[in-house]
């Protein structure tokens, strides 16, 4: 089917984990017809789920399309993972989407996801709804649902679609746009007549509804007042001016396991949400330029998702927003300014994939075998550059070193996180000269331990986890002197130098090598070989090997030999130098301090400050933030942060964030110095 941009809908299916984002996605294709049957997490059969980890781990651990036609309309459904760990998932989602659908349940209320994925789809300017599922469970209470989300998020939530209750059971789903009840025999409906057992509360809903559809059109408004009854038309005309303008927030109750009132969703999908709009990007000349969702207009398309397909290769998933993306079409990346030579264009349904001619303005699909592109690059042409905002990448606060089993396979490690990383960008792969580790970080240890497996059946190689080391420093506190001298023979020309050498404490990230030699007792062309041999030794450190800082040597006396003395018996004797001088200066062990900002809610910030005080932290100020919020400034050692992404997760369960940066270093504790040259020696 190939739609005009007017009947396509993009919807992203965001929330907290565990609340049923991936069964509402199964029950909404089934009712579309897209499926024969409704798949189970649990069974490892559903649409979106497909990949061999998420099978294993019965979670959601990618974003996943599939795309489908219902009345006349072109649906592409991104059901997103709700896990903080795979936020990448629900960055992606929201990136491409038009709408976002909400999960909530009814069971258990408003969770931190669904709170960050309201913010989070707030920002890109989408249209937002709740679905409460978990109908079916005899603990839901869908109005103590509702008044939390009201409380929440203010006056523009609207109830759509809600629950008839009789002896306190769920009787009846009553749907406030037909004005009419239904009863549910799994996907079959039957009206009925509504029979509320709190009649009061139940007009009163009826009322907020009406209001709220009246409120979004002058019309509407005025025919509200003079008390007549708003038709069918009449409200999805207000439903489709509030929910694009985000003054209306619609809420739906359902049951993604039972697919109860799921219908009724998907019809409001069809019928209300809006189409893709336009959207502002930087042209060729760093100028805004609107890009309208025209076919016909120029090409623009925002990759927001990469993977790498055991079959095809390299998939790069688009969001068509301007132009038509066909086989024909030279693409051009903004981002890198390289053209590429164009692969094949798929439409994609979870796993399953089918070659299409072209993508229109609006629509998403993807494409096979661009090598050159990457999650967030744009597409274009080359006589027309536009660049598009990419996807939000969440900061990795979560690092760990990792290694190989097998010796030798390093390369392989390497090379397959590597092809990780460009999936998934939220994760961060380096090389530590200093610590000679490799470091792998994330969101979050289940991150990480998924990315450890997929490494092992992807590229077939094993690797650990460890804690990583700490780029700790060596310094001296004193002023000393250090004679270096150099002298051996072992036939015709021997090997003679000989320098005095004054250490003493400075401000410098490195060495500042002076001489104040009189009388010539060392010729100025062994200078650089005196200093060369002293930056040498400050790459290892006497205590425990760690590269040498604060340190300026002056080179004041010494003696040479007119034939036996050269550059190499020079530099010897500055490193002799060196190791006399530096063992008798008081040598110290110097830790990285990293300057900490954490955001965290008010509620938190007691317990948060707490963790930081634990942690050797220094707490340099707080300012608000917004919202309930605090910024919360402060200096930590930086090896006592391994822990604190989980610990902030924990205290804040999941509403805080926070960057660090390094600061500086300070000399370590007692302690600490102890323990750090005992693990030197082992």
């Amino acid at each position: 089917m190939s739609c005009s941009c007017e009947n396509i809908r993009n919807i992203t299916i965001v929330g907290h984990a565990s609340k049923g984002k991936t069964t509402l996605c199964e029950s909404l294709l089934n009712i579309a017809g897209a499926t024969e049957r409704v798949g189970k997490v649990v069974d490892g059969n559903t649409v979106c789920d497909f990949d061999a980890e998420e099978k294993k781990r019965k979670i959601g651990i990618n974003s996943a399309v599939a795309s489908i036609e219902y009345k006349q309309k072109k649906m592409n459904f991104i059901d997103t993972p709700g896990l903080f760990d795979f936020a990448m998932g629900s960055a992606e989602g929201i990136r491409a989407a038009d709408t976002a659908v909400i999960v909530v349940s009814a069971r258990s209320g408003l969770a931190v996801g669904a709170e960050k994925a309201f913010k989070n789809a707030g920002s890109k300017g989408l249209a937002r709804i709740f679905a409460a599922t978990k109908m079916d469970d005899d603990r839901a209470d869908f109005y103590k649902c509702f008044n939390g989300i009201v409380a929440k998020f203010g006056t523009q939530v609207c109830p759509i679609v809600v629950p008839v209750l009789s002896a306190g059971k769920v009787r009846s789903y009553y749907n406030m746009i037909e004005d009419k009840a239904y009863v549910y025999d799994g996907i079959n409906k039957k009206e009925v007549t509504p029979e509320p057992e709190d009649a009061p509360r139940f007009e009163a809903i009826k009322s907020v509804f009406a209001e709220a559809v009246a409120s979004t059109d002058e019309e509407l408004m005025e025919k509200f007042f003079e008390g007549e009854e708003l038709t069918k038309e009449d409200k999805i005309k207000g439903l489709k001016l509030g929910v694009a303008d985000n003054s209306i927030i619609p809420v739906f109750a359902l049951s993604g396991a039972a697919g109860t009132a799921c219908d009724m969703l998907l019809d409001f999908i069809a019928d209300v949400c809006p189409a893709p709009s336009s959207e502002y990007a930087i042209d060729g000349n760093g100028e805004p330029v609107e890009l309208t969702p025209d076919e016909n207009g120029p090409l623009a398309a925002v990759c927001f998702k990469t993977v790498s397909d055991a079959f095809v290769g390299k998939l790069n998933f688009f969001k068509v927003i301007s132009g038509k993306m066909t086989s024909s079409t030279i693409p051009f990346n903004a981002n890198t300014g390289k053209e590429e030579k164009m692969g094949k264009i798929v439409k994609v349904f979870g796993a399953k994939q089918t070659d299409v001619s072209e993508l229109k303005a609006g629509d998403i699909g993807a494409v096979t075998k661009l090598s050159g592109f990457f999650t967030g690059d744009t597409m274009c042409t080359s006589n027309n550059i536009v660049k598009l905002d990419g996807v939000v990448v969440p900061i990795p606060t979560y690092k760990m070193a990792i290694k190989a089993v097998k010796k030798g396979e390093e390369e392989k490690i390497s090379a397959g996180l590597s092809k990780l990383c460009e999936e998934d960008p939220s994760l961060l792969f380096k090389h530590n000269k200093e610590t000679k580790e490799h470091t792998l970080a994330g969101l979050g240890e289940q991150q990480l331990d998924v990315t450890v497996s997929r490494l092992k059946d992807k590229f077939g190689v094993d690797a650990v986890l460890e804690t990583p080391k700490v780029a700790y420093r060596e310094t001296i506190t004193k002023k000393v002197s250090a004679q270096g001298r150099h002298k051996k023979q072992s036939g015709g020309h021997g090997q003679f130098g000989d320098v005095f050498i004054e250490f003493e404490p400075y401000d410098t990230p490195g060495l500042v090598f002076e001489e104040r030699i009189v009388g010539g007792s060392v010729p100025k062309n062994f200078f650089p070989a005196v200093e060369k041999g002293l930056n040498e030794c400050m790459e290892s450190g006497i205590l425990a090997g760690y590269p040498m800082v604060g340190v300026k040597a002056t080179l004041y006396d010494g003696s040479y030999h007119p034939v036996d003395s050269s550059e190499m018996s020079f530099k010897i004797a500055a490193n002799l130098a060196f190791k006399e001088g530096v063992a008798n200066a008081m040598p110290i062990i110097l830790e990285p301090i990293v300057t900490l900002k954490a955001i965290v809610n008010d509620d938190a910030m007691g317990d948060v400050i707490g963790d930081i005080n634990r942690r050797r932290g220094r707490v340099l100020g707080m300012t608000p933030a917004g919202d309930g919020y605090q910024e919360i400034m402060a200096e930590v050692p930086d090896g006592e942060m391994t822990t604190f992404s989980t610990s902030m997760r924990q205290i804040t369960q999941g509403r805080g964030s926070f960057t660090t940066e390094f600061a500086r270093y300070d000399r370590a504790p007692e302690h600490i110095a102890q323990r750090v040259m005992a693990d030197a020696q082992k």
